[in-house]
């Protein structure tokens, strides 16, 4: 298993809003219940949107992989698992999905973000010193 250096994790309920008409969450979903999980994790080691403005950094999303293994059903119980495997040059956090009752994997992901300088606009080659603090890898 690659190694984690932060995570977070959340449980979801698909709801009727989110399914589409043969009662299946609607691809575009996924995307919502990954950023649940990754603020989760962000909250975990206290660098969220608050944290980051502050600090002078945005992290865009640059990239989202997902893999749809099996469908997400209404009412679904899912726990959705962020991991964070990369940060030195970019934040890699890779996603699972799974059933909350059976723990089956049904889904798993990738997202990259990376370091914005807020009052530049320029992108960063390699992460800023907060969040290293952050991850008191410093």
């Amino acid at each position: 298993m690659p190694k984690c250096y932060a995570e977070g994790e959340i449980t979801v309920e698909v709801p009727f809003h989110d399914i589409d008409v043969m009662g299946i969450a609607w691809h575009g979903h996924y995307a919502k219940y990954l950023e649940l999980a990754r603020t989760e994790l962000l909250n975990n080691i206290d660098y969220d949107i608050e944290q980051m403005k502050a600090s002078g950094y945005a992290w865009p999303v640059i990239e989202l992989h997902i893999r749809y293994a099996r469908p997400l059903n209404y009412r679904q119980k899912i726990r959705v698992r962020a991991r964070l495997a990369e940060f030195e040059n970019r934040l890699k956090i890779n996603y699972e999905i799974s059933d909350q009752q059976t723990g089956r994997r049904l889904t798993r992901a990738h997202t990259v973000q990376v370091a914005l300088d807020i009052a530049s606009g320029e992108m960063l080659f390699a992460s800023p010193a907060v969040l290293k603090e952050r991850l008191s890898l410093l």
